[in-house]
């Protein structure tokens, strides 16, 4: 019997060494054009193959015993990992930003993924690892995105802007009045990947998990579904990620007596 149902593709260790090979390419545009990326371009390949095989070495471990306490350290490294890839890429720090960060990312990550186990999936057991684990993956990679986003850019109005922003509040404007602008353009500013890829899916894009379903030999429809809702939890989880994270930020530049800081 033929059809898309019994159609599987495995891939040998031979298909990943010849997909390897075509890095050559970008290591070519790079030399012709002297981008000199050849020594990132390695670092980033050689990474992405020692990470990738050893994170699926530990998910091959972890779905075979489904032990919770196992899950819930593998979801604890995973936030506090993107808690701080948000806070390096961060330009100006200051003391106390990677709390922030771990914070809104933690916060914002736990909440959609927990809705998203209990109430939409209704998974039993909650800890079910082929479920919870690339779910709270997927929030965790673009909700460290769109918070370092707007933590980038906030910190940086209100260092550029702190003459704009002390004049308002001698002409009695409240804190939050004062940055409010600022405040605004920061979270729409790490909104706009998640919703320019909301406004093109389906049409210019097949995400990879819809992609990866598909590819797996899973029932086409079935992968939309699960897009969609993957598509809204990481939404939900950017919008809350970057408005906890402007508000933590908010809260470091202004003292018990209202007046604006710069931290240190």
């Amino acid at each position: 019997m033929n059809g898309m149902d019994d159609m599987q593709v495995f891939l040998t260790y031979s298909d990943i060494a010849l997909a390897s090979c075509m890095i050559i390419i970008v290591l070519l545009i790079s030399w012709q054009l002297r981008l000199k990326l050849t020594k990132t371009l390695l670092i980033a390949a050689v990474r992405t193959i020692v990470q990738l095989s050893f994170i699926g070495l530990i998910l091959a471990w972890i779905f075979a015993r489904e032990q919770w306490y196992e899950v819930l350290l593998i979801l604890t490294i995973m936030t506090l990992i993107a808690g701080s890839a948000a806070k390096n890429r961060v330009k100006r720090s200051y003391k106390g930003l990677l709390t922030d960060t771990l914070l809104a990312v933690g916060t914002s990550a736990t909440l959609v993924t927990a809705i998203a186990m209990i109430v939409i999936l209704r998974v039993q057991p909650w800890y079910t690892p082929q479920f919870i684990i690339p779910i709270l993956g997927l929030i965790l990679g673009n909700s460290l995105t769109a918070i370092s986003l707007t933590s980038n850019q906030l910190i940086e109005a209100f260092h550029e802007q702190q003459g704009r922003i002390e004049m308002m509040l001698s002409l009695s404007a409240r804190p939050f009045e004062a940055v409010h602008e600022q405040i605004r353009a920061a979270i729409t500013n790490g909104m706009t990947p998640t919703l320019n890829s909301m406004l093109v899916v389906g049409i210019v894009s097949l995400p990879g998990m819809m992609t990866g379903q598909i590819l797996a030999g899973a029932d086409p429809t079935q992968a939309v579904r699960y897009q969609i809702v993957t598509m809204f939890l990481i939404c939900v989880s950017s919008t809350l990620g970057c408005t906890i994270s402007a508000l933590l930020i908010y809260r470091r530049f202004f003292n018990k007596n209202q007046q604006f800081i710069l931290p240190r």
